[in-house]
């Protein structure tokens, strides 16, 4: 995808988003100092919205209050987001981060409890994903605990982010990530079908969001050390399906223990296992 055409993803995707935060802290008839509070602590924190400034984040606000002022109805708002949110976890993300905005108070009105059922359909977010949004919110932790990235998903996205460092994916790396897959208890139970879904998904985000942000969901997603060990050993054979790795995978992988917290001893033994 040319770069202006992720940009452009990009910034719809941000701008639905803040569309969804200013529909719930408007819910009661207007934004108060507490819900903006919330939405610019919220932005903050996600790695969706690296690289936004004040000044930017001023204007995405102002134009989705102009936007949603300008709109014929709620039908049209919500058919609007589901353009520009595709993915369900995209649409999770914006139902998450509303409910952060109509909670900011610790309470809930019911206007805005009636707007996060009508965010709930109209973005297909299920029972379960909404009792874990609010456990998450009212404990005051990250969204990221909500989005609930499946392990599996993140081992793969480790692999990909080794074998996209030289800037694309070729059949040899492709397929040393496949027979990874295969030979892994963690992967038993995903067929090859959605394996290679698991992969072009992994490029996809790798491509849309760029390499920050996704060291940042592998952060958060991989909470335990031995997660990170097996992610980071999945990551080295790969970068050993050529040979040596490249300069480039080289890089990534350096990244990758700095955010692991790896120690040398480690990544020295996990190497040697590897390149055997």
């Amino acid at each position: 995808m040319p770069r202006d055409a992720i940009a452009k993803v990009r910034s719809e995707r941000n701008a639905a988003l803040v569309d969804a935060m200013i529909l719930a802290a408007s819910a009661n008839g207007s934004i108060g100092a507490l819900e903006l509070q919330t939405l610019i602590r919220r932005v903050i924190e996600r790695p969706e919205f690296e690289g936004t400034d004040a000044k930017v984040l001023n204007e995405l606000v102002e134009a989705s209050a102009r936007r949603l002022s300008q709109a014929r109805g709620m039908d049209d708002i919500f058919a609007s987001l589901q353009k520009r949110l595709p993915d369900h976890r995209n649409r999770l993300l914006a139902f998450g981060l509303a409910t952060s905005v109509a909670l900011a108070d610790r309470r809930a009105s019911r206007a805005e409890l009636g707007l996060l059922k009508s965010f709930q359909q109209a973005l297909g977010i299920s029972e379960d994903e909404v009792s874990r949004v609010f456990e998450v919110v009212e404990a005051d932790r990250s969204l990221s605990e909500a989005l609930g990235e499946p392990l599996e998903r993140l081992y793969v996205e480790t692999m990909v982010v080794v074998s996209a460092a030289d800037g694309s994916v070729n059949d040899r790396e492709l397929k040393a990530a496949l027979e990874n897959m295969a030979g892994d208890p963690v992967f038993q139970d995903v067929s090859l079908e959605r394996a290679e879904q698991l992969l072009s998904e992994a490029v996809h985000a790798l491509a849309h969001d760029g390499l920050p942000s996704r060291l940042t969901v592998l952060a958060t997603g991989l909470t335990t050390h031995a997660q990170r060990l097996k992610a980071f050993r999945l990551g080295l054979r790969v970068a050993y399906a050529d040979g040596a790795p490249s300069i480039p995978e080289q890089k990534v992988l350096d990244l990758l223990q700095a955010t692991f917290g790896l120690a040398d001893d480690e990544v020295a033994r996990l190497t040697v296992e590897s390149f055997a």
